[in-house]
């Protein structure tokens, strides 16, 4: 398919959440819900109405079937999801909190179907073709092979000017040690034009504890837009005109805090591609992180653009007409 807005890749996951709180292994019944970070995105800027393709593989397996009929469902162009017969799909457990905590996840992912994905000129070719390139720090952890078709990825997009952003999305235990996961994502990240840490992450990351100096880390080597997380707080915007805070919206009950930054990056790079300011974009990356936090699946709460514009956040739906 081409005319992509956006394209982005990594491990869609058969996620089986608790129905009721208590130790994974004292539940008796879950439910089935997609998940996997840059699936979230790729749901969120589809529901959006931007043109959105997915890099991944599943299993040809029943999870595999549901995860493609989802997609689907989500209009999002699967014309490179591999089907793979000899690895299965990838999938995880999730706790269910009632009291807003984080949830515990268990994840089954090795050997998996993504986790064989490597370089190749057909989806370096696909990848091309979209104006927008979005990478996690999820997708790299998986697999070496994995790993080097991201940095593959991002490494033509500077190459044909194709504008680039990263969320870190930190899983450590997918990484050999801290050290190699801050070395990896550190050389992805100064490869994109926007970079989305969270406050912790981006402690993890630079070493700096704030917003600023986090932002700045980034900004001297050549990023040209940092947005930190502040979760309830809000987000630190910066970029060569300045640092600005933008407040975040307010929440009565959190349910699930899980897949709020994917949530976020969907507002900010789907406010960027409509010719948002940064501000702006920020604005609507809070509206609806807020907004996922409120249901138990990872992309729940990712709303269509009737949604975003019944949360009345300033900037959350831009002029251009996108739809």
């Amino acid at each position: 398919m081409g005319g992509l807005d956006a394209v982005t890749i990594g491990e869609a996951l058969a996620l089986f959440i608790a129905e009721a709180p208590g130790p994974l292994a004292e539940v008796p019944r879950f439910t089935r819900a997609p998940a996997g970070a840059e699936l979230n995105v790729a749901v969120g800027l589809s529901r959006l109405g931007l043109r959105t393709g997915y890099i991944s593989a599943l299993g040809r397996d029943n999870l595999g079937d549901a995860l493609l009929a989802f997609m689907h469902s989500e209009r999002i162009d699967c014309a490179q999801v591999i089907r793979d017969p000899a690895h299965p799909t990838g999938l995880m457990f999730k706790t269910r909190q009632d009291d807003g905590a984080d949830p515990v996840t268990e994840y089954f992912r090795r050997g998996s179907a993504a986790s064989q994905l490597a370089p190749s000129a057909e989806l370096l070719s696909y990848a091309a073709a979209a104006r927008h390139l979005h990478l996690s720090g999820v997708a790299p952890a998986v697999s070496g092979s994995l790993r080097e078709l991201v940095f593959a990825l991002a490494a033509q997009a500077r190459r044909i000017g194709q504008s680039v952003s990263f969320d870190p999305n930190l899983r450590p235990s997918l990484w050999p040690s801290a050290t190699v996961m801050v070395e990896t994502l550190n050389a992805l990240a100064v490869q994109a034009d926007l970079v989305m840490p969270g406050i912790a992450e981006g402690h993890v990351l630079t070493g700096h504890t704030e917003p600023r100096a986090i932002a700045d880390f980034y900004l001297a080597r050549g990023v040209k837009q940092v947005v930190v997380k502040l979760g309830a707080e809000g987000a630190h915007v910066a970029d060569a005109c300045g640092h600005t805070h933008v407040p975040g919206v307010h929440v009565a009950r959190v349910v699930d805090t899980v897949g709020a930054g994917d949530g976020f990056a969907v507002g900010v790079v789907s406010g960027l591609l409509e010719g948002l300011p940064l501000v702006e974009a920020a604005q609507r990356g809070n509206a609806i992180g807020a907004r996922v936090v409120q249901f138990p699946g990872d992309c729940d709460g990712l709303p269509n653009r009737e949604q975003l514009r019944e949360s009345n956040c300033a900037g959350a739906i831009a002029d251009s007409g996108t739809a």
